[in-house]
């Protein structure tokens, strides 16, 4: 099945409550995150990215931080940009949506000047970030409950 959809960075208050209510609904609502940890206040500075389909539907959505927000999530390297909060409706998983986000967070890192990526996989999503090129380092951690591993992509 093919469904058309858009991939863009939030562009306004509804792109950003678009990406917001599909993080309730992979990770609060299907994974069981506390709502009280999902947001953040990185939210307020992040770069998100939205899915959606041509009616405008959410179908997915992640966030790059970058400078000074990100530097204590890739160790402190100004270079790094942290992809997170990757969440695809379970209607449009399989169809290209997750990997279409994390490309374009990559545009948003190159953008900014930013040499690579890093991210803290759940465990069980390792395959999809090293077919698009991500290598895991350092232990299994649990975050939220969840076992995840630090990856990181050049640019």
């Amino acid at each position: 099945m093919s469904v058309p959809y858009e991939v863009r960075v939030a562009r306004d208050p509804a792109d950003r409550e678009a990406c917001f209510a599909v993080r309730k609904e992979v990770f609060v609502v299907e994974q069981g995150v506390p709502q009280d940890i999902e947001y953040d206040e990185y939210d307020a500075v992040a770069v998100h990215v939205l899915a959606v389909r041509e009616h405008g539907a959410p179908l997915g959505t992640g966030r790059l931080l970058h400078g000074a927000e990100a530097t204590a999530k890739t160790g402190g390297d100004p270079a790094l940009g942290s992809l997170g909060r990757l969440a695809v409706t379970e209607e449009a998983r399989g169809l290209g949506v997750g990997a279409a986000l994390v490309r374009a967070i990559e545009d948003a890192a190159r953008a900014r000047g930013l040499t690579a990526v890093d991210l803290h996989a759940q465990s069980h999503a390792l395959g999809f970030y090293e077919r698009l090129g991500y290598a895991a380092y350092g232990p299994e951690f649990p975050d939220a409950g969840i076992p995840h591993r630090a990856m990181r992509r050049a640019l």
